[in-house]
């Protein structure tokens, strides 16, 4: 009977420790189950805690430093137990010590690193920042004359860019404001539309406000349609609606409306010729007057500096400023006059496709990878790596030293 019963028992015993332990304790589940049938190796010598041979207890074997114990199974390393699971019940340890060579596996996050990318002649090439050298202004202590030196490597920044516009077609590039006026109209009503679309684009996609100006060229009624006369016969509820795609449509509404009302009764029925006089209008700020000088007038007066602009050529490094209209000041004092009306919509459609106000794309960028930006963004890789665990064995006078073999998985995300 009391054979039986320490056979019952140890079975009880060797079930839960597969239950609690999973796949990593099925030897151990066998080598107890072979105990409790009767067949006992020669490692599992059947001893007391206190060492002495007094088999009075059914449990005895189970405290025994030379038997496999369950913390001998990698779940249980450096004494630590698992969670239990509410219904299942487990002995409480009472030995330590590991008999044989446990092997872990770690996932961490290596350092990060510049990745490679590929060229367009399938070369690699890394990202790389460039150094700020922003415009210098050099003061003459003789006659007292300023001048400024232009950034370094300006001109060929602005190469790339322009071989880089090339390649891909750009929303501003269909749907910019100097190019939405109607042909068929006269070069009065082109100009109005202009006008009115340049004040429609102002915290507004292109996207969106093609589809608007779209609107009122068609839904606008005969005999006006979409000119000063239409605007001043058509009701503000009528207009706000036509213009509900863009951002802030409703102050729109009411500058648009005020604005025809001056241009009629100030300006002739024609568009301001003048920065003072277009930004004397409502709704109308410096970038849309200078814009608007350019595209309806044909006269660059000024520099177009809108968000793209300013955010991009602060992240070249070519000078440090706060504002739109500071930048503005700032590219004017050195850039050439001829490229004031280019500029702009060259840096718009850059800031549209590549240079993206979040997630720029670096990758794809030629001032990336020739370290020309000083904004650039390297590219930080996570993976999944293996380290060695050492782990002492004792009674045995040595140090195991296992490793796993795994495929480091790799995942580019941008830092």
């Amino acid at each position: 009977m009391k054979t039986s019963r320490l056979a019952r028992e140890t079975a009880t015993i060797g079930k839960n420790a597969e239950v609690v332990a999973g796949r990593k304790s099925r030897g151990f589940a066998a080598a107890i189950n072979g105990f409790a049938a009767g067949d006992t190796p020669g490692d599992l010598a059947v001893k007391q805690e206190d060492g002495s041979d007094n088999d009075s207890s059914p449990l005895s074997s189970l405290g025994s430093p030379s038997s496999f114990d369950i913390e001998d199974t990698p779940s249980f390393v450096n004494g630590i137990l698992p969670k239990r699971k509410r219904g299942i019940s487990s002995t409480p340890a009472t030995t330590t010590t590991l008999t044989e060579t446990s092997f872990l596996k770690l996932e961490t996050r290596t350092p990060p690193r510049k990745a490679a990318i590929k060229t367009e002649n399938g070369s690699s090439a890394k990202i790389k920042k460039g150094k700020k050298d922003p415009a210098q202004r050099v003061i003459d202590h003789d006659s007292g004359d300023v001048t400024i030196h232009p950034p370094s490597h300006w001109e060929e920044i602005y190469a790339l860019v322009q071989e880089m516009r090339k390649k891909v077609l750009a929303p501003v590039d269909t749907m910019g404001c100097e190019s939405l006026a109607e042909a068929t109209r006269s070069p009065r009503d082109q100009r109005f539309q202009t006008l009115i679309a340049l004040m429609l684009s102002s915290q507004t996609r292109d996207t969106s406000t093609a589809l608007a100006i779209t609107r009122l060229q068609t839904s606008l009624p005969p005999p006006h349609g979409f000119t000063l006369e239409g605007i001043l016969a058509v009701d503000a509820p009528t207009l706000n609606a036509l213009i509900h795609p863009v951002g802030f449509h409703n102050n729109k509404t009411r500058y648009i409306k005020s604005t025809a009302a001056i241009l009629a009764s100030d300006f002739d029925s024609d568009i301001p010729d003048s920065v003072a006089g277009l930004i004397s209008l409502p709704g109308v700020g410096p970038k849309m007057a200078y814009l608007c000088m350019s595209a309806a007038w044909g006269r660059d007066e000024g520099i177009g500096v809108d968000v793209h602009v300013h955010r991009i050529t602060n992240l070249w490094g070519w000078h440090r400023t706060s504002g739109p209209e500071e930048t503005r000041k700032a590219l004017q004092a050195w850039l050439p006059r001829e490229k004031w009306h280019e500029i702009n919509g060259l840096l718009v459609g850059f800031g549209q496709t590549v240079c993206l106000p979040v997630g720029r794309r670096c990758g794809e960028c030629l001032l990336g990878t020739r370290g020309l930006c000083p904004g650039a963004v390297t590219v930080a890789q996570k993976g999944t790596v293996v380290r060695r665990k050492r782990v002492k064995v004792e009674g045995e006078g040595r140090e195991g030293k296992g490793e796993v073999d795994d495929v480091v998985v790799v995942k580019e995300e941008c830092g």
